[in-house]
């Protein structure tokens, strides 16, 4: 496309700054997502510790009644619920990871690039520097 032309025509030093710039622009992102997923997880905890106390307390609440009552089913399911919470953290787990391992690289890559440039004598001339 038009942009990998721009970016090829101008040679090696205007790459290195469309990468640059490319990773200038990543590294928000990726904290932005990875701000997001540790809010979730840190509900999902919260959630998994309101079913398990509603759990506990159906359970006693059932053995305490004098009607045969069964609450047997409702705990079950929210013991089912509470099991797909905790597949669901598992998930945000890894994937906090992952985003954790890409932002690592893009800010190490951003270093090297920009001693790469520097080594290079900085940017083209007409171009902003940093």
């Amino acid at each position: 496309g038009g942009a990998k032309m721009a970016a090829g025509s101008g040679g090696p030093a205007a790459r290195e700054l469309f990468a640059e710039g490319l990773l200038q622009f990543l590294r928000p992102a990726v904290r932005q997502l990875d701000g997001h997923v540790h809010a979730v997880r840190e509900s999902q905890v919260e959630l998994r510790e309101h079913i398990d106390s509603l759990a506990t307390e159906l359970c006693r609440i059932n053995e305490d009644q004098k009607v045969a009552l069964d609450l047997d089913p409702y705990v079950k399911k929210l013991l089912n619920a509470r099991r797909r919470v905790v597949l669901v953290n598992n998930i945000l787990q890894n994937a906090q990871e992952r985003l954790r391992r890409l932002n690592h690289s893009v800010a190490k890559e951003t270093v090297r690039r920009k001693a790469m440039l520097e080594a290079a004598g900085g940017y083209p001339q007409g171009l902003p520097g940093k």
